[in-house]
């Protein structure tokens, strides 16, 4: 992983709206721990919530048909975990 610069590894926790673990979040947490033993770098699990619809108002904006929506979706709601992430540890932040 170091020859491709990765010093973190974020990973969605989808939690329910009101902030509790469901069984998928359970199943984050799982995950996270398997990687945790086999890779060299951090794991770290962030907030999704809401990503999905996020990203979802985007590409509506975009006026994107929905088969072409569906395809996109879920790599543009990992970009916006992803950004999030990184706006909440920029220097200066947490």
């Amino acid at each position: 992983m170091s020859e491709y610069g990765v010093t973190h590894i974020v990973l969605g926790l989808p939690l329910r709206l009101d902030g509790t673990e469901g069984p998928a979040a359970k199943e984050a947490r799982s995950f996270a721990e398997k990687l945790r033993g086999n890779l060299q770098a951090p794991v770290e699990l962030w907030d999704e919530r809401m990503s999905t619809a996020q990203a979802e108002r985007v590409l509506l904006e975009a006026d994107m048909s929905r088969a072409k929506r569906k395809a996109r979706r879920d790599k543009l709601a990992a970009q916006i975990v992803l950004q999030s992430y990184l706006d909440a540890h920029r220097s200066g932040s947490s």
